[in-house]
């Protein structure tokens, strides 16, 4: 009799044994394929054996939360789209008028005004110009999303490049009343890059600085395991600002200036990874840092 009951005793411990290995390999089996889904991007609904009822209940329970999460992907996707060709419907349809505007302006400057007619005319021009460079960062944005990026990838002197562009803005920094202090290393840097990105990406790192900066603007050039180069400067209304959203489109930490687009330095960010390279900022005491990294030439 109890040789009877120790055999049922054990085939009832084989039998556990086995199906709880039986359960292990069915788990395998399920981290196996949510694994290949997310490594090899693919859509494939979780499969298992059908022979435990609460195994293949979670099955169908994943494969439902996966199709819910490809929905909503889908619908994300579909919705950038839309929003990326409204940018730029917004940002051609907004270039016709001005240029009107620009063209009546001109014609009024011509003909015979008095003096607080021009000075009125001027201010008008003035706002029409700033008008201007915020449409025309609409259309640069909405092309760069938009567009497959073409890049001539070639060895970049970016020492003289960030010179000249500071160079060619001195007027700007004087007419804000700020100073400028160009470090740079001992021996010129050379990156690969595409020449006429990267000058994009300076111009609109100094433009940045120039609307921004509440004080003197401290530029450097240095080399680690890429190029780098920073841009830092204080800021009014630093409590308001989230550096870690910056290079956010449309992000304004003021949102009653008018400006700024907030894409001047989306569009860095996007610059940069086309050649590469990243972008970054710190927030310190009230001083911003914006820095970007392109990849260095290699000699070889």
């Amino acid at each position: 009799m109890l040789a009877i009951v120790v055999g049922i005793m054990v085939i009832l411990l084989i039998g556990l044994a086995m199906y709880i290995a039986f359960l292990q390999r069915q788990l395998r089996n399920i981290n196996r394929q949510l694994n290949k889904r997310l490594t090899e991007h693919t859509r494939q609904p979780i499969s298992l054996d059908l022979l435990s009822r609460e195994l293949n209940t979670l099955a169908i329970h994943i494969n439902k939360c996966l199709k819910a999460e490809e929905t909503l992907r889908l619908k994300s996707i579909r919705e950038e789209k839309r929003f990326k060709e409204l940018i730029a419907n917004i940002s051609h349809d907004l270039r016709t008028p001005l240029t009107a505007i620009k063209g009546y302006q001109q014609l009024l400057e011509k003909g015979p005004l008095t003096e607080d007619q021009k000075h009125k005319l001027q201010v008008a021009q003035k706002n029409a110009d700033e008008l201007g460079v915020l449409i025309d960062h609409f259309f640069e944005y909405s092309y760069l999303v938009n567009a497959e990026p073409k890049l001539n990838l070639e060895r970049v002197n970016l020492t003289n490049l960030v010179a000249e562009c500071l160079a060619e803005s001195i007027n700007s920094f004087e007419a804000s009343n700020l100073i400028v202090y160009w470090e740079e290393v001992t021996s010129p840097v050379f990156v690969l890059a595409d020449q006429e990105v990267t000058t994009r990406i300076i111009r609109n790192l100094i433009r940045n600085c120039i609307i921004h900066s509440a004080g003197d603007i401290h530029v450097r050039l240095s080399t680690e395991q890429t190029a780098v180069i920073s841009f830092r400067n204080p800021v009014k209304n630093a409590s308001a600002m989230d550096a870690k959203r910056i290079f956010e489109r449309f992000y304004t930490a003021d949102k009653a200036r008018n400006k700024s687009t907030g894409l001047g330095l989306s569009i860095v960010k996007l610059l940069v990874e086309q050649i590469g390279g990243s972008s970054s900022a710190l927030l310190q005491d009230g001083v911003i840092e914006i820095t970007v990294e392109i990849p260095l030439h290699d000699e070889d």
